[in-house]
C-alpha cells in the first residue's frame, strides 16, 4: 500500500542498518525527505546515497542518542534543511550482555539505559518541541517483545518495557497537540543483531525461527511497513499502542 508523505520531514535514528535503514528507504519512496541518524558514519551515508539514487531526498546526520547535544543538533538538522519534523521513528538500539540479573555489570547496564531508554525520552524531548509549533505529527519508538515480556537479558527487557511507557505517556500528554506517539514491538528479525546471537550460537538461529508460529524469521522491511502505516494518515485514530510484528509470538 503507498502512503503520500510528500512534504513530509521524518527522522529515523538507528538509520545505517536493519529496521531503521529499511524505514528510511520506505519513508523516502513515499515522499518525505528523511533524516538518516546513526553513530556509524560511513554506512549512515550510504544509505542516503541509496535514497537518493532512488530519486529521494535524504540527509545523514552522525548522532548518538545518549548525547543530548547530539540528539537536539538532529533535530534542528531537520528542522533547517527541510523545514519541519512530521514524523520520527526513534529505533537506534542496543542488545548489550545478556548475563543473568545478578551478574550484570553496572557499565553494560548503564549503557544499554543510555541507549535504548534515555535515547529514546531524548529524542522525543527535541522531536516533541518542533511538532508541536508546527501544528502536530507522528511518532514511533522500536521497543520489542522483549517490552512485553521478559525475552532477552536484564538490561534489555528493562528498556523496552521502558519505551513502552514513554510511549504512553507521551501519546496522552500530547494527544491534544495532534501529536500521535505509538510503539512496535518487533518479534525475532532478520538483522544484524540476530546475526551476532547466531555466531555466538550457531544454533540459536533454528530457536529463534521455532519461537515464532509464522515459522521464520521476520524482515526489517515488514517492521518498516508497520512503522509507516502508523506514521501515515491511515492510523490517524491511532496513539498509546504497543504494536506488536512478531509472527505470532505473544499470541502463544
Amino acid at each position: 500500500m503507498a502512503y503520500d508523505l510528500a512534504d513530509k520531514t521524518a527522522i529515523v535514528t538507528g538509520a545505517a542498518s536493519g529496521i531503521g535503514k529499511e524505514t528510511a528507504a520506505r519513508f523516502a519512496r513515499e515522499g518525505a525527505n528523511v533524516v538518516v541518524a546513526d553513530v556509524v558514519g560511513d554506512e549512515g551515508q550510504r544509505v542516503v546515497d541509496e535514497i537518493e539514487s532512488d530519486g529521494g531526498t535524504a540527509t545523514f546526520v552522525e548522532t548518538d542518542v545518549s548525547d543530548p547535544a547530539h540528539v537536539e543538533a538532529m533535530v534542528q538538522t531537520a528542522v533547517e534543511t527541510y523545514g519541519s519534523v512530521d514524523i520520527a521513528h526513534n529505533n537506534a538500539g542496543i542488545e548489550g550482555r545478556d548475563d543473568p540479573l545478578a551478574e550484570q555489570t553496572e557499565d553494560n547496564w548503564d549503557r544499554v539505559i543510555d541507549i535504548n531508554l534515555k535515547g529514546v525520552w531524548l529524542c522525543m524531548k527535541y522531536e516533541l518541541q518542533e511538532m508541536v509549533e508546527h501544528g502536530g505529527g507522528a511518532i514511533v519508538n522500536t521497543s520489542s517483545i522483549a517490552g512485553l515480556v521478559a525475552a532477552g537479558g536484564t538490561p534489555y527487557v528493562a528498556s523496552k518495557h521502558g519505551v513502552l511507557g514513554l510511549t504512553k505517556v507521551a501519546a496522552t500528554q500530547y494527544a491534544a497537540e495532534n501529536v500521535r506517539v505509538n510503539a512496535v514491538c518487533p518479534g525475532v528479525i532478520d538483522t544484524a543483531m540476530v546475526q551476532r546471537a547466531a555466531e555466538a550460537d550457531p544454533d540459536s538461529i533454528e530457536g529463534f525461527v521455532q519461537m515464532q508460529p509464522l515459522g521464520r524469521m521476520g524482515t526489517p522491511e515488514e517492521i518498516a511497513n508497520a512503522v509507516v502505516w502508523l506514521c501515515s494518515d491511515e492510523a490517524s485514530f491511532v496513539t498509546g499502542t504497543s504494536y506488536p510484528v512478531d509472527g505470532g509470538y505473544m499470541a502463544q
